[in-house]
């Protein structure tokens, strides 16, 4: 798997950091495209509008901001599985303009990716111990004794 890192989208672009995606919804003052060097730019998993200029980087508001913004992502479940898709096989560096590297929306964002990326991991052998479990629960009926498929017709 790879790592997932935020950014200011003002530093130095390096080759360590692997897949370069900027995750603002505006585009930062003062770069250009060519100073930025993206690999992408996913503007609908930035925060609404709304919610940014209600939060206005205050830090008491961070933790509700926090909550908001994940409520929001859910909605953006395509760029969100973009963005989860390139963490699985490589370095995934998310950049931001915020001037906060401890109150942003970047921090949330890679903590939404890195629990989807780890839980995705462990998904599979989670899926394949279900269908193991359902396939060992042929119960036997109380009343008939007689065994009972998956399709649920009895068999003799």
């Amino acid at each position: 798997m790879g790592k997932v890192q935020i950014k200011r989208v003002y530093d130095a672009a390096l080759p360590a950091d692997g897949f370069r995606v900027l995750v603002d919804r505006l585009w930062p003052r003062g770069i250009s495209k060519e100073r930025a060097h993206l690999d992408d730019w996913l503007r609908p998993v930035a925060p609404s509008t709304t919610l940014r200029k209600w939060f206005d980087h205050e830090p008491e508001r961070f933790a509700v901001f926090r909550k908001r913004y994940l409520a929001e992502l859910k909605q953006q479940s395509v760029e969100l599985a973009k963005l989860k898709a390139v963490a699985r096989k490589r370095r995934l560096t998310l950049l931001y303009a915020a001037h906060d590297p401890q109150i942003n929306h970047a921090i949330v964002l890679k903590e939404a990716v890195e629990k989807y990326v780890s839980s995705a991991k462990a998904a599979p052998a989670r899926t394949v111990a279900a269908k193991v479990s359902r396939r060992a629960k042929t119960t036997r009926s109380k009343s008939s004794g007689k065994s009972r498929s998956k399709a649920g017709k009895t068999a003799r």
